[in-house]
């Protein structure tokens, strides 16, 4: 039995090392169709069922997030105003919604779904020279493992490509999706560009206000792989958390799987061919003050395989460097600061050393 110590107890350290040994991930589990999961991959009922699942709302209407039609918001400012005033309603109460009409060709997008599809689904030797769990590595394939003793692992596979300062050496990417990552990561930035003016307008600033911070000028393009779950109702393909980000935007196959805790209740936020979903970082609730709210959410695991592609937008480098604090012009005396300044990476360490025994680090910079 893999997990196992010489007394038949589970030995969660043991099942991590040969886990993690094969460097195969969720996908070579996967592979060898079994029909029980892992130990390891096993989550606790109270973490399963830690929220009631929102079916339908009063009335029998289903509740789904709202969606932001992009159309026409860099021509018509009487649009523009409509969209900026939707995004600010959306991330104040929602901390989630969707985008349509974002500018991202259809293709370009199946293209890039395809390409990370493709990627896991290499021959493990394949992926093998790229199995890292070095956070200093830019481009890296991994699986979700718990930092924590006897913490349950997720079922995922994650191919991680970091543009610092939108750089990163073409060479480095994997040849399955190179073209298609470049191809995608071009049209995210012109697409966090206009981000981050309608947030900076929907906060009442200049729209080149976020723009001059730098805070979201680097981006971490996580391809995410969720295998076929032989007993999805005992796992998760991502347990519950909040982004350590300024902005995430997603892209979901088909399939769907992301549920988002919504007035204390997990909510599914079905699939849109075409459609991302934007949500609000823990680090855009601390600067905004807590205009735009950092939401938890989660992925279910299923008996399907399901792909979906994040963006994560995070400081360049020369911000990285500078402290992050409430945003000054957002302030006044019946609006005083909510946070105390600190460091981009204090802010990444600090969650990764508590991950998984906290959702977010927003508390420890709280003022109390």
């Amino acid at each position: 039995m893999v997990g196992a110590s010489n007394n038949g107890e589970y030995d969660w350290a043991k099942e991590m090392k040969e886990f993690d040994s094969t460097k195969a991930g969720v996908k070579g589990l996967a592979d060898a169709a079994l029909s029980e999961i892992p130990k390891l991959f096993i989550h606790s009922p109270e973490v399963l069922h830690s929220n009631p699942i929102l079916k339908i709302t009063d009335g029998g209407a289903r509740l789904d997030l709202p969606t932001i039609d992009f159309q026409g918001v860099a021509e018509e400012q009487g649009r523009r105003q409509v969209v900026v005033e939707e995004i600010r309603k959306a991330a104040q109460e929602w901390g989630f919604f969707r985008i349509v009409n974002h500018g991202i060709p259809l293709e370009t997008m199946d293209a890039m779904l395809d390409a990370a599809k493709l990627f896991h689904e290499q021959p493990t030797e394949e992926k093998k020279p790229f199995y890292s769990s070095d956070s200093r590595r830019r481009v890296k394939f991994n699986s979700n493992l718990p930092v924590l003793e006897n913490n349950a692992a997720c079922w995922r596979d994650v191919l991680s490509c970091v543009f610092l300062d939108d750089q990163l050496d073409p060479q480095d990417l994997p040849s399955a999706c190179r073209k298609e990552v470049q191809e995608y990561v071009k049209y995210m930035i012109e697409l966090r560009e206009v981000m981050a003016e309608l947030l900076s307008e929907a906060l009442g600033l200049p729209s080149d206000h976020l723009l001059n911070i730098e805070c979201m000028k680097s981006q971490a393009l996580a391809c995410n792989y969720y295998p076929k779950c032989p007993q999805p109702h005992k796992t998760l393909g991502s347990s519950k958390h909040s982004d350590t980000t300024f902005l995430t935007l997603l892209m979901q196959d088909s399939i769907g799987g992301l549920q988002i805790l919504h007035n204390d209740e997990w909510m599914d936020v079905p699939a849109a061919r075409g459609a991302l979903i934007a949500n609000i970082g823990d680090l855009m609730q601390i600067i905004s003050n807590d205009r735009f709210i950092s939401v938890e959410h989660r992925v279910v695991a299923q008996s399907v395989q399901r792909v979906s592609v994040a963006s994560f937008f995070t400081p360049s480098l020369k911000a990285m460097g500078k402290p992050f604090e409430p945003i000054k012009e957002l302030l006044s005396p019946e609006n005083p600061a909510l946070y105390r300044e600190f460091l981009f990476r204090e802010y990444c360490e600090h969650y990764k050393t508590k991950f998984q025994g906290v959702t977010s680090a927003k508390p420890h910079y709280r003022i109390q």
